[in-house]
Formats: structure tokens, sequence, C-alpha cells
């Protein structure tokens, strides 16, 4: 049995958010903290693989229950996907031999990083470049395939995964701009028709903002995430086949952090979800 296990549903800075001041950080219980977006793999032999690497790496861990960890995959180069490859050095775990999959600029940003580029020469990985559309195969009955979306590329290009096993498919895009791009440069004309394409039965989606009323005044070129609403509009109610579609990546702002909020109760209306820690879902 291959399964999926959500084990970080927020935007990059967590929650609390660094520095955040308003009601939505303060005075948080442990059971309302929220790790940065990340998922963990187990395969039918019981080895790890696991998607983003994040400062949380430790509690996350925990959530997934430590399997062997065997590979790592990164989504983009953005702070909060990356910044726990670091912890997997001498000072922390000390791993060794974990192969680490990556795009070509991806790739390039490693090398060119001398605390990575430090962490290869000694071992802690063994990097491997995937490129887009490409598949790899984890085990005899999983496989992840790459898939180029357009997302904000200051320093690495942006790929989602499917994660398909024995049974079912999973797609995990975390981030991408806007659905109009998205769509276009994977030759869809809806979300929909494009989830059919990926032959999915879960997609984990980008849901950082509720709304654009949410950035505050910035315009929302400053800060591209497709936000829920217009997700929402685009699917509308879940009709039979569809797959499951769960929202994650969500900011610190965002009212689908909070069960009781009449967002977190229009996407139930939809017939959608919200992604939460500790989810897990058997392929």
């Amino acid at each position: 049995m291959a399964t999926v296990t959500i084990l970080g549903i927020a935007q990059d800075g967590g929650r609390p958010h660094p520095g955040c001041r308003k009601a939505c950080c303060r005075g948080l219980t442990p059971g309302e903290v929220r790790h940065p977006v990340s998922i963990g793999i187990v395969d039918e032999l019981g080895n790890g693989h696991l998607i983003e690497a994040t400062r949380a790496l430790g509690d996350q861990l925990e959530i997934w229950g430590h399997p062997p960890l065997q590979s790592v995959f990164l989504t983009h180069a953005h702070f909060g996907h990356v910044d726990g490859l670091g912890l997997f050095g001498r000072e922390t775990l000390n791993a060794q031999g974990i192969d680490l999959f990556v795009s070509p600029s991806m790739r390039a940003l490693v090398d060119s990083t001398p605390h990575w580029s430090l962490m290869v020469e000694q071992g802690v990985f063994r990097i491997n470049t995937m490129p887009s559309d490409s598949v790899h195969q984890l085990s005899s009955g999983v496989c992840i395939e790459s898939v180029n979306v357009p997302h904000r590329a200051e320093l690495s290009d942006m790929h989602a995964f499917v994660v398909r096993g024995p049974n079912r498919s999973l797609l995990f895009l975390p981030d991408h701009d806007r659905w109009e791009e998205t769509l276009a440069h994977r030759g869809m004309t809806s979300v929909r028709a494009w989830f059919d394409h990926l032959n999915v039965d879960v997609a984990l989606v980008d849901g950082t903002f509720w709304d654009a009323d949410e950035l505050s005044g910035r315009p929302q070129d400053e800060v591209p995430h497709p936000p829920v609403v217009e997700t929402l509009r685009r699917l509308n109610v879940r009709k039979t086949g569809d797959p499951e579609v769960y929202f994650l990546h969500l900011n610190h702002t965002n009212p689908l952090l909070r069960a009781d909020s009449q967002a977190y109760r229009t996407v139930a209306e939809y017939g959608w979800k919200v992604g939460e820690q500790g989810m897990q879902f058997t392929l």
C-alpha cells in the first residue's frame, strides 16, 4: 500500500507568521499552528519520499511517523519550500545519500549556493535532475511525474508533481501564478479538463488567498496566486467523476484556516475541501 500524508498546509511563513501582530496569529494554541506546505509519500516498501524541505522538518517528520527517508523533491526555490535543506546536514540529521530531485534551473541554484553545494560534496544529497514532464519510479508501484507551471521564476522554475500509485493518483500544486496562464501553458481550456487530462483522483491545489481583498491594498500582480474564490468559480459545484480537491498553501490571513468561517463553509457547499496536517490518502 502507498500513502501520501499532508505535512503542512500553510504558505511559506507558516502560522503564526513571523512579524504578524494581527488576531490571526496571536495567542494560537499548539493545535492551531500550521507548518509550511509539504507532503510525504510512503511507497509499498515502507520507504519515505518528501516533497519540499521546510524549516518545520522536525515536526513534519513526527507527523509522518519517521519512515526511512530515501528522497526529497523540490517544486521551486521560494524560501519556505527549501529553507529546511540545511537540516539534513551534519549539524542536525547528519543524513547521507538522500536523493535530491530538482529541475535543471533548481540544480543550477543548488550548484551555485555554497551551503547546498557543500552538502552535495559531503554526500548528504545525491543530486538528480528531473526535467519537466519526466517520470521517476519511486518503487515498482509508485512513480512521480513533474509538471511545469508558471510561477515567479526569480531563482528557478516551478514544477507541480503527480504521484501515481497502484490504484489512485494525486496532484500536488501548491503554487502557480494565474489559472489563465497555467491552463494556456498546459494547452488546456479549463481546470476540470486539465485535471481530467492528468487523470488524478486527488488534487492538492494553491489556496494561498481567499480573495483579492486579503492583499490589503497590494496589487495582485505583486503576489500572484489564484484566489480561492476564482478557483471555485472555475470549478463550480463538484460533479460525479471529479477528483477530490483540497486547498492548501494558505496564507496566515486566509479565513480557510478557521473551520468556523463562512469561507470554509462555502468551500464545503461546493463539494470541495480544505487540507489539514496529518490527512492521509491511499494510492
